[in-house]
């Protein structure tokens, strides 16, 4: 599936003009450690969510490492009363790729993409449609790509102790 995915997500990248960077990385147990091992920021690492609305179709949240989606921001900004994260098995269907590798770029669908405001004028991290790698990109450059709604859809994290960065 790894030639397959980065297939699409080249393609699709190509299609739209954007220029990406996918990357071979180890798996990592936590935000922090994947930010360590990319050598960035964890709020560069962006988690592509999949929201599924109540009429069965499905929008991508983009949501910056630290932060997870405030779902009365979301709702209203979507202009909806309902939204859920779907199961995986749902989500994959809807993208074509797994969850943790879930990317807008190259899904089998082109849902509506959602962006939270503090990725504006970042080069970002995402999921790259397969496990163990991770794709770069000019947040700017993929919001146009996409024609991505920016807004304030997050909130931020509490860490939990065993999120904490080392020597922290």
């Amino acid at each position: 599936m790894t030639d397959e995915s980065h297939s699409r997500v080249r393609d699709a990248a190509a299609a739209r003009g954007l220029e990406i960077e996918i990357r071979e990385r180890p798996n990592a147990r936590s935000l922090f450690e994947a930010a360590e091992i990319l050598g960035i920021d964890p709020s560069g690492i962006v988690k592509t969510l999949v929201v599924k609305r109540a009429d069965d179709t499905y929008l991508f949240a983009l949501v910056p490492g630290g932060r997870s989606i405030s779902w009365p921001k979301l709702r209203a900004i979507v202009g909806v009363n309902k939204l859920r994260l779907p199961e995986p098995e749902l989500a994959l269907a809807a993208t074509g790729y797994e969850r943790g590798t879930i990317v807008p770029i190259g899904s089998t669908t082109d849902w509506p993409v959602y962006a939270d405001e503090t990725i504006v004028g970042q080069r970002i991290a995402m999921g790259a449609g397969a496990h163990g790698y991770s794709l770069f990109v000019e947040a700017d450059d993929l919001i146009a790509a996409y024609g991505a709604t920016v807004a304030d859809i997050s909130v931020p994290e509490t860490p939990r102790p065993d999120q904490e960065p080392a020597g922290a």
